[in-house]
């Protein structure tokens, strides 16, 4: 494979005596995984149930191994319904090493996918926000698809330039991830054509805009809070080179210790300012000759300083009666596996539209916005009609009238086709109303109940190609 000169010789200058078994790995195939979605499923029942072949992840404790070139575990029901996200095993790293917990608010700054944002989405189980953000609109809908097949209703989805937002969140947040935009070195044995991206931006571009971003994010996270920073590439400049301007430039940062594996080679404190900052040490490298995965850089930090606890208050709008439809159908579900009790004073309608908002948000107007908050839905001419989004936050257990249908049943695949469905075999044929669709036990969304015949109310734009 080509690979630029002036790679090369950095590799070799940070790999010393390891050069040779690094450049000999790209003539070994790139490994796939997949990240099982927890807040749906345990990594326990997922293997009892998977219908391929899959091996565990050492280091990841919700991801596996898969043999890409034989299965494409985007064509199943399960993926569908949620239950797992295909990620490269080294990129679910930074989610998985940054320690989230239910309540936090958590800022994923350049989230689009949605790889990372998915899992940090995931740990929060309903409770506190997730702010995910990604400058490019277009990239950001489909991160916007990403959380809600996931599940995933306590977010705010924006399209912004991360320094615009620090006028709003200012020390707002506990945690925070910075899968920043790189030179993408460690990607060049899975896609070649990285390196000719490379060829014409370099790490030197890379920096400064990495540089920035760093800067506005620390500005955004609480003191006492941890800030995530990772890369996909190798160059110094863009790792420990980042890393270190910010700890120049905010001298309350310092860098933790991260989860250690035995495939995690340490950060280079020399490759910034002679050595000034040994804690870069505590930062993990990953190659592709010592692990199953392509190559990455994190670090860990946390920012020092007087901790205020969050205010406790409600939010400020007033509970207020809802539209009779509206509440009638709320009543029917059971919101714990939403994240808690159902609180009227969280719902926000514009128009037609009706949203539940996480708790604790400061003013957004201004914002570019994709989704703010749970759209559960539509009110239309004197009924509600629920979102597919609302879908996939719920499970069987959580709402009366479900249609449940094995994964291998021809009618899965027509559903998601957007078939209406015979379920005559399945409910009383005086059953009518709003079901919920579910392959096992699993939601895939809505359907519309007469006469035996479920219309079909799946998202066409998410439907099976």
């Amino acid at each position: 494979m080509y690979l630029p000169e002036a790679f090369e010789y950095k590799m070799k200058t940070i790999l010393g005596g390891e050069y040779d078994a690094y450049i000999s790995c790209y003539d070994e195939p790139r490994y796939y995984g997949l990240r099982v979605n927890t807040k749906k499923i345990t990594t326990e029942e997922f293997e009892k149930i998977c219908p391929f072949e899959i091996k565990k992840i050492p280091w990841i404790e919700n991801g596996y191994y898969y043999d890409g070139d034989k299965i494409s575990p985007a064509k199943h029901p399960y993926y569908f319904a949620g239950l797992y996200y295909l990620q490269e095993p080294s990129a679910m790293t930074p989610a998985n090493r940054l320690p989230v917990e239910p309540g936090d608010r958590v800022l994923d700054v350049c989230a689009a996918p949605g790889g990372k944002a998915t899992e940090l989405g995931a740990k929060l189980r309903g409770e506190g926000v997730l702010i995910a953000n990604d400058i490019s609109s277009s990239r950001a809908k489909g991160l916007l698809k990403n959380i809600e097949v996931f599940g995933i209703g306590n977010v705010l989805v924006l399209s912004e330039e991360p320094g615009k937002l620090t006028g709003y969140f200012k020390e707002y947040f506990d945690k925070i991830l910075i899968d920043a935009p790189c030179s993408g070195e460690g990607m060049f044995r899975k896609d070649k054509k990285m390196v000719k991206a490379w060829e014409e931006h370099g790490p030197e571009s890379f920096s400064k805009l990495q540089r920035s971003i760093i800067m506005q994010a620390a500005d955004m996270l609480r003191p006492g809070g941890l800030l995530l920073y990772s890369t996909c590439t190798f160059d110094p400049l863009e790792n420990e080179g980042t890393i270190g301007y910010l700890l120049d430039h905010h001298p309350e940062f310092e860098i933790e210790q991260i989860l250690p594996y035995e495939g995690f080679d340490p950060g280079i404190p020399s490759a910034y300012e002679n050595g000034r900052y040994a804690g870069l040490v505590d930062s993990v490298r990953i190659f592709p000759h010592k692990m199953r995965g392509e190559g990455h850089f994190i670090t860990l930090l946390k920012k020092n300083g007087i901790k205020e606890e969050p205010s406790k208050a409600k939010a400020k709008r007033k509970g207020k009666k809802l539209p009779e439809e509206l509440e009638q159908f709320v009543s029917m579900i059971d919101w714990s596996c939403i994240g808690g009790q159902f609180d009227s004073r969280r719902i926000d309608i514009h128009g037609e539209r009706v949203y539940y908002m996480p708790e604790g948000l400061p003013d957004v107007s201004g914002i570019r916005f994709l989704r703010t908050g749970l759209l559960m839905g539509e009110l239309k001419k004197n009924r509600f009609e629920p979102s597919q989004a609302l879908a996939m936050c719920l499970d069987a257990g959580s709402y009366p009238n479900v249609v449940k249908i094995d994964v291998n049943d021809e009618r899965i695949v027509r559903y998601l086709k957007g078939e209406t469905i015979d379920v005559e075999d399945i409910v009383s044929p005086k059953a009518k109303g709003w079901y919920l669709f579910c392959v096992d036990k699993y939601p895939l969304g809505w359907g519309k109940l007469s006469n035996g015949q479920l219309k079909n109310k799946y998202l066409p734009g998410w439907r099976w190609q």
